[in-house]
């Protein structure tokens, strides 16, 4: 058995079921290597940004670790701002990079790079099989480490995948979050008694348990919980216990936290702004606030939580559901009637990828009455990201449609998502929200404190000249698409889209 199927019967017997793969030559033995280990599920993509976002959303939903399959150093590079998303919000991912064979990397060929350079920011762990026969046994290793909610990176040379191997070994014992000291739940109990306090929830605690023990804490405090404002999923809709979104806006971020003497940080970092601002402050609690973190995001964060419970919750009253927005019956398109239109049709146990950008805010406000769902939020702000991650999230939670609300600008980054999607047969609805800007640049333009916005200025914030015609790409990936302009247009749409399983694209004029 050749390092190659070795190390795929290792993933397998480790428990990873999907490769979303961009390959090359380098790379061939593990692509032959599939149809010896049926149990990889090796799915194409077009572009090494949408295996990795892929891989993203899959894990995200899925619980467990995908593979992805790139190519030397600059495929890991294509990959690089779907990986960082992943490293920010802590999503089990294995990437598998192959590299030229050993002997040849000395030589100076064309692809030749230093791949552990560029793979090294973005990986919680990182290593490079020397020969065919440690590969497995590093594949192992890679899984038990990402199942801990890391990046795992391993560089395979060309010839660790065609010599020889010693054969798959058994899985590895997955790597745990470290237990909270009791002295941090302690103190966190004593602050949650100690004045005004609020939590701010992220990583895992923004699942079902962690709001669920929020809850009791909330009840039993008075403290209010908030929720980062990116967080890689939250649990939401129906009678789920609710959390506060902390605002984008360093401003309202900074209102929203004014007046806390203490604040309890769980599973995240304490907040920040997410870019500096003449005159603003980059932290965003008040200095008269107590900052204390129970958790970060490398410790086990809901066990801690619960003890923290356990000290000072209470029963939580139960909670009522909001009400849908209701359905806009006509008129032009705008904002308001695109969000409130998804709000009233989002279906129940939906997946919501979220890269709408500008429209965000109005998209989560809107949908928050729908049934029980989970929202999916951009953990390391690289756009490029909302189409691939919710070809994985369909992949990853099959049987649940997939919503991607996707800005225009951003999808351009990662469009050959949609042909995985119809190749797969994936039931995700992507609405492009089509303004034909840039419109997060215009709204930063004055923030960051830019003067004299010129023709100039407006060129490089501007996408509508020429037009893009999204609902033209989809269709030319083999994805059924509409482009609307109105209210009964996006509703029949919308309605159709839910109806029929596979993918679809709504193009939203705005």
């Amino acid at each position: 058995m050749n390092g190659a199927e070795s190390v795929l019967r290792t993933l397998a017997a480790s428990g990873v079921e999907v490769c979303f793969a961009n390959p090359g030559t380098s790379e061939m033995h593990l692509v032959a290597a599939m149809d010896r280990v049926p149990e990889v599920r090796g799915i194409l993509t077009l572009f090494e940004g949408v295996a990795s976002g892929a891989a993203d959303g899959y894990a995200r939903l899925a619980g467990t670790p995908a593979a992805t399959l790139l190519h030397l150093g600059p495929g890991f590079g294509n990959a690089f701002a779907n990986v960082h998303n992943a490293y920010k919000g802590r999503t089990p991912m294995v990437n598998l990079v192959g590299d030229h064979a050993v002997l040849h990397r000395p030589l100076g060929a064309p692809l030749t790079s230093d791949v552990e350079a560029i793979a090294g920011p973005a990986s919680h762990w990182l290593r490079s099989a020397r020969d065919a026969r440690e590969a497995a046994s590093l594949a192992a290793e890679a899984v038990a480490v990402a199942r801990g909610g890391a990046v795992a990176t391993l560089v395979l040379p060309a010839d660790a995948g065609w010599d020889e191997s010693l054969g798959p070994v058994p899985p590895r014992v997955a790597l745990t979050l470290p237990a909270v000291p009791d002295e941090a739940v302690d103190a966190a109990a004593r602050a949650l008694r100690s004045g005004k306090a609020a939590l701010l929830l992220g990583g895992p605690a923004t699942r079902e348990r962690g709001l669920a023990a929020a809850a009791r804490i909330a009840a039993g405090t008075g403290a209010e919980v908030f929720h980062d404002t990116f967080t890689p999923v939250l649990a939401r809709g129906g009678a789920r216990p609710r959390a506060r979104l902390l605002p984008y806006l360093t401003e309202l971020a900074v209102d929203a936290l004014a007046g806390f003497e203490q604040l309890i940080v769980v599973g995240t970092r304490p907040p920040v702004g997410f870019f500096a601002y003449p005159g603003k402050p980059s932290l965003l609690s008040s200095p008269a606030t107590d900052v204390t973190v129970l958790a970060t995001a490398e410790e086990d964060a809901l066990t801690a939580l619960e003890a923290v419970a356990d000290l000072v919750g209470a029963e939580p009253d139960p909670v009522e559901p909001l009400a849908r927005p209701d359905l806009p019956t006509g008129g032009a398109l705008d904002l308001m009637t695109l969000t409130a239109a998804v709000g009233a049709l989002l279906p129940d146990d939906a997946v919501v990828v979220d890269e709408a950008v500008t429209a965000s805010a109005l998209f989560q406000e809107q949908t928050s009455g729908a049934g029980e769902h989970d929202y999916v939020f951009l953990t390391g702000g690289a756009i490029g990201w909302g189409l691939p991650a919710a070809t994985g999230a369909a992949v990853g939670a099959p049987g649940r449609p997939v919503f991607n609300l996707e800005a225009d600008g951003s999808a351009m980054y990662t469009i050959q998502a949609l042909w995985t999607q119809a190749r797969e047969e994936l039931d995700v609805t992507t609405i492009v929200v089509a303004n034909r800007a840039y419109a997060i640049l215009e709204f930063e333009f004055s923030r960051v404190g830019a003067e004299g916005e010129g023709a100039a200025a407006r060129a490089l914030m501007d996408i509508g000249r020429p037009e893009l015609d999204f609902s033209g790409l989809a269709r030319a990936q083999g994805v059924p698409a509409r482009r609307v302009d109105d209210v009964p247009g996006l509703v029949d749409a919308l309605r159709e889209a839910v109806a029929e399983p596979g993918p679809h694209l709504i193009e939203a004029l705005v």
